[in-house]
């Protein structure tokens, strides 16, 4: 069944109704795109609603009540429509468990609207006042969007966060084109479609535990390969990270590195059930941890990279040529360019100071002193 009201609005719950609605959008150049979903106690998270904005009208599409999506991941996998999105990373992420891929070309209107000097990491609600004068309402922001039937007003409050990303996206484009920085952007937008970034890599989530940095030496392998085994499980089991093992207890136990079951129960914060079920599991990944050479340790990056003394003089300098260029456009310094950012630039190193809309906005003057 598709309902439609006097906003154009279709509340798509059955599969027929899907497939009319997406064949409706076999031409379109461009769609926006949003979704709401829960993720408080899994993995993964749990799709709940789908928004559509398009030429063809607006639509929520209830994924908990259809068969099947194809229909529709057609249409959003064709790569002849632009998918506008506002803060797009965890849209995708959801697209790319659905896939295993990245729907492509994506536009993000947030991203856009930092370059425009809009702020850094804008809301949509505030997006959407600044440039259309236009104020919504957040009264629903905590609503468990997994509950059925949904309530008009969240549907109105759900579509609210499509209906006007098409004309957001229209006036940041004129804009961008008008500065040259389309094209640029562009790389920005590709390089948040790239699948590595949404792949799991267990081996580098010991960098996500608060704290890590404390750790020295075969205390960082030993909560690597702790970390790696939470992620793991997490994943095998879609439980959120915090349910299989706190940050907390990592910690503890990369610190103290536990020997056997005893020395393991002392772990403050390490429920029962677990030292019961992965005792031994956990004991045997801190045993192979140790057991690593050395030079297979793994390392914290460094805070500061190491550059010449000319270098090091340049870098106040170049802050301040970059603080100067971003207010001209309203853009945050920091957003612009970090400190390090710049001590990469200085040391011949791949900076983001050379890619993207940092280097259009930086522009072709920008020449290493």
């Amino acid at each position: 069944m598709s309902e439609a009201n006097e906003h154009n609005l279709h509340y798509i719950v059955d599969q027929p109704a899907l497939v009319e609605f997406c064949a409706g959008l076999s031409n379109t150049p461009w769609l926006a795109l949003d979704t709401e979903f829960i993720r408080e106690q899994t993995f993964y998270p749990q799709l709940c609603l789908i928004q559509i904005a398009s030429t063809n009208g607006l639509a929520c599409i209830d994924p908990l009540a259809l068969p099947s999506l194809e229909p529709l991941l057609d249409v959003l996998y064709n790569p002849a429509v632009t998918k506008i999105l506002h803060a797009a990373y965890q849209d995708l992420e959801i697209f790319y468990h659905l896939r295993g891929a990245i729907p492509v070309p994506v536009f993000d209107t947030q991203l856009a609207a930092l370059v425009l000097g809009y702020g850094n990491q804008v809301g949509y609600a505030s997006l959407v006042q600044q440039m259309l004068n236009v104020e919504l309402h957040k009264e629903h922001t905590r609503a468990d969007w997994r509950r059925r039937p949904l309530a008009p007003e969240w549907l109105a409050y759900a579509i609210d966060d499509v209906r006007y990303l098409p004309e957001l996206y229209q006036r940041q484009q004129v804009t961008l084109a008008e500065r040259g920085w389309l094209a640029a952007l562009s790389e920005d937008f590709a390089a948040l479609t790239d699948p590595d970034r949404y792949q799991p890599h267990p081996q580098e989530a010991w960098r996500r535990v608060r704290g890590h940095q404390r750790l020295q030496g075969v205390q960082q392998a030993v909560l690597r390969a702790l970390a790696a085994w939470r992620e793991e499980q997490a994943s095998r089991h879609d439980r959120p990270r915090r349910w299989i093992l706190s940050d907390a207890v990592l910690l503890n136990m990369a610190q103290r590195m536990p020997n056997n079951i005893e020395d393991l129960a002392r772990i403050h914060g390490l429920p029962s059930t677990t030292l019961r079920r992965h005792g031994e599991a956990l004991l045997k990944q801190i045993t192979a941890a140790r057991a690593e050479p050395a030079e297979q340790w793994p390392t914290v990056q460094p805070r500061r990279l190491r550059l010449t003394a000319k270098q090091a003089a340049w870098v106040d300098e170049l802050l301040n040529r970059i603080a100067v260029r971003a207010n001209q456009y309203g853009i945050p310094p920091q957003a612009l360019a970090t400190q390090r950012d710049v001590a990469q630039w200085l040391a011949s190193q791949d900076s983001p100071l050379s890619h993207g809309w940092r280097a259009a906005v930086l522009g072709p003057d920008w020449e290493q002193p």
